[in-house]
């Protein structure tokens, strides 16, 4: 009966302790909302944008689980559960569209990552602050160039009549090529405009992080008698490598978002065969074939991939250099 009495008593003080600790837990929460309210209410309008925008409209997922009406709506169309998701295994377009996906994007990566890294180490190395602050106006500068204006850039430099490319080639002696009705030549220039309009913007990161070197690495380094491609090599590079793992796994995350916009201004049914990707094939079925529910089930296969890829990009560079997103 004692022992019955005492085990009661410490059942209750046990609880009585737990209950103080989240009291505690609770007042300091008050307390540092009241200290820190202003950034809180500074943060509530991107709170909301997230809600209303992205996670809102995740309840419009469930349309690729079902044979959507637009007259029924989301709930009252019946369930077809993965009906819609064997029909894209099985389709050929689709196919196609995920191996052009895949190819673009792995072409961009190998292609197009290293460029605003080799460009932020090149500006760092320059001396005179007039010409770098003028080469990185220029390179910057595509970047804020709409994706349309872009598109026409590219179409009035290739084009066969009056094309700045065609006419180089004329004056080489070689006939006019019709270069955005060729298939084989479709990747190359969407890679390389991608890379002209980006690589400049995209290597502020990288300058950024080229900033944070500490200096006396720089001084010892001199002392050592090291000449300015050995401190590129053995300072800049290793005290910058943690930022290019974290956007090289971003990137990874985001191979299978090609640039839609330009895409969708450059190709043309002759062109399908290496250009048409995943977001295209869902911009055909959602929008120009009514096919809403495909096109949402080939949208959740997109970022489903995307989730896996950056998972397993993030778990091995954990594993390999201690470097990772989370």
């Amino acid at each position: 009966m004692v022992d019955q009495t005492s085990s009661s008593a410490d059942a209750t003080a046990h609880n009585d302790d737990s209950t103080s600790v989240v009291d505690g837990r609770m007042v300091r929460i008050l307390d540092h909302f009241k200290r820190e309210w202003q950034i809180y209410v500074m943060l509530l309008p991107m709170i909301i944008w997230f809600v209303v925008f992205l996670y809102k409209p995740m309840y419009g997922l469930q349309v690729a689980f079902k044979d959507y009406s637009i007259f029924r709506g989301v709930a009252g169309s019946p369930w077809v559960g993965f009906e819609h998701f064997q029909t894209l295994i099985y389709s050929e377009q689709f196919g196609r569209a995920l191996k052009n996906t895949f190819m673009i994007s792995m072409l961009s990566l190998c292609f197009g990552f290293p460029v605003p890294i080799i460009l932020a180490l090149m500006f760092n190395e320059i001396t005179n602050m007039m010409f770098k602050r003028t080469a990185q106006t220029i390179v910057y500068l595509p970047h804020f160039i709409s994706t349309v204006i872009i598109a026409g850039i590219v179409i009035t430099a290739f084009s066969p009549s009056a094309g700045i490319v065609n006419q180089f080639l004329q004056w080489l002696g070689i006939d006019p090529i019709y270069f955005l009705i060729k298939p084989e030549w479709f990747r190359p220039i969407f890679i390389g405009s991608g890379i002209w309009q980006e690589a400049g913007f995209s290597s502020i990161v990288f300058l950024a992080a080229i900033a944070g070197v500490n200096p006396s690495l720089y001084e010892s380094a001199v002392i050592d008698g090291a000449s300015r491609w050995q401190m590129m090599w053995k300072i800049t590079l290793p005290s910058i490598l943690p930022t290019i793992i974290i956007m090289l796994i971003i990137r990874i995350g985001n191979l299978l978002e090609v640039g839609f916009e330009l895409i969708i201004l450059l190709y043309q049914p002759a062109t399908y065969e290496t250009a048409d990707v995943i977001n295209t094939f869902i911009y055909r079925q959602g929008i120009q074939g009514a096919q809403y529910d495909l096109a949402a089930a080939a949208g959740l296969f997109n970022a489903v991939v995307a989730f896996v890829l950056v998972m397993t990009a993030n778990t091995v560079s954990r594993r390999l250099s201690n470097t990772s997103l989370w």
